[in-house]
């Protein structure tokens, strides 16, 4: 076996381990709405940051005046919005009185506007447990109540689920699903869950459910402050907490319509590709080099065999394991979380698209020039590994 033989066979039985995580997560990772609970309720608090969400803001408030729980209070934070999120929410309080309006204070120094917003919103509620979800979701009437009972009836301290995303656009259908993909088929939810490893685990700031207790202890937000990915910052810190978590797929309770244009896409992820691996430059230009080399460079090689353009000694059997197991690994994954099964024929486009905006991440936070929502995000400090 030549050298390119032997790593094309190594390609395979990367995407075959891959395979088996996927599967191993088929059983590990439980589905919001499975937990049976019979004991007293606690009081909840949603709160919810918002800046110019005019497009999102009703949808998500009436979804959560909605829910079928005694003991809820819900607070919308507007972030000194520019469109009418203000004058949407204040017309929907003045309807129900669990839903309160605040008005967001001024940035301070070292502080990102979520972050804030979020700190300032936890400090007007004594409620229980906090429930921090994003405005562009929408919660099944029995959403809270599940993730209640999920979180006491797993003694966890904090409770995140990944949604459905919705997606509409061409550069949403390509780009999107990858990030539940990449849990899906990365993380073993059975090993990961149970091992306090704060590098080995993932959550979504879209749904974080945290007793108040956990969430003080750890600091909360006002620990995390000038953090791009808040959500993976708060659940590692109470991993090195030693406190328990879950991550559920929450497909059935929860939507998500992130972005709606290929535009926002990319600007989207710019900003948390790089923050994502703690802003550790060699290993994530080293995924984001293998993971193409994985994942398109068979497709292009059966191509290139075709037309009698493949390198000399180039092993079609081994490419073709390589594809057929991938097809199936995004199968798994895209089935699980409801995506259209078609989009699993177009895996290679979706990687080297996630690939550019990656690199992009890079540049753009090492140059200082990320942006979002119309402020700025101070270049971070980054290490080699």
């Amino acid at each position: 076996m030549n050298p390119l033989q032997h790593f094309e066979v190594h390609l395979a039985l990367f995407v075959l381990a891959l395979v088996a995580i996927a599967v191993s997560n088929a059983w590990g990772m439980k589905r919001l709405g499975r937990a049976a609970w019979s004991g007293p309720w606690p009081r909840v608090a949603v709160l919810i940051p918002a800046r110019d969400e005019e497009r999102n803001i009703a949808r998500c408030v009436v979804s959560l005046l909605r829910q079928d729980y005694p003991h809820l209070e819900i607070w919308v934070l507007d972030d000194h919005s520019t469109d009418d999120t203000r004058g949407i929410v204040a017309a929907l309080q003045a309807q129900d009185g669990r839903l309160h309006l605040v008005e967001g204070k001024p940035l301070p120094p070292g502080w990102l506007g979520k972050t804030w917003a979020c700190h300032q919103l936890a400090q007007r509620t004594s409620a229980d447990l906090l429930l921090f979800v994003d405005a562009d979701t929408y919660l099944h009437p029995q959403a809270v109540a599940d993730a209640v009972a999920a979180l006491c009836v797993h003694r966890a301290d904090l409770l995140s689920a990944l949604p459905r995303q919705e997606v509409g656009s061409w550069g949403e259908r390509l780009v999107v699903p990858m990030l539940s993909w990449s849990i899906y088929t990365f993380l073993p939810l059975g090993i990961a869950q149970h091992v306090h490893w704060p590098a080995f685990s993932a959550f979504n700031g879209q749904f974080l459910l945290f007793r108040r207790q956990a969430y003080e202890q750890i600091g909360g937000h006002a620990a995390i402050r000038d953090q791009v990915v808040d959500d993976l910052a708060l659940g590692r810190r109470l991993i090195a907490a030693r406190l328990g978590w879950r991550l559920l797929d929450g497909s059935t309770r929860i939507r998500c319509r992130m972005y709606h244009s290929w535009r926002e896409v990319r600007e989207g992820l710019t900003k948390n590709l790089f923050a994502v691996f703690g802003h550790r430059l060699l290993p994530f230009v080293f995924v984001w080099v293998w993971l193409p080399i994985v994942f398109v460079w068979p497709s292009a090689g059966l191509v290139m065999w075709r037309l009698g353009w493949a390198p000399p000694g180039f092993s079609a059997p081994a490419a073709t394991l390589t594809v057929f197991s991938s097809l199936l690994l995004w199968g798994l994954a895209y089935g699980r979380f409801r995506f259209p099964l078609y989009l699993i024929f177009l895996y290679p486009l979706s990687i080297l698209l996630s690939a550019i905006i990656a690199f992009r991440s890079l540049a753009y936070t090492l140059g200082g020039a990320t942006r979002w929502k119309g402020r700025p995000i101070l270049r971070p400090s980054w290490r080699w590994f």
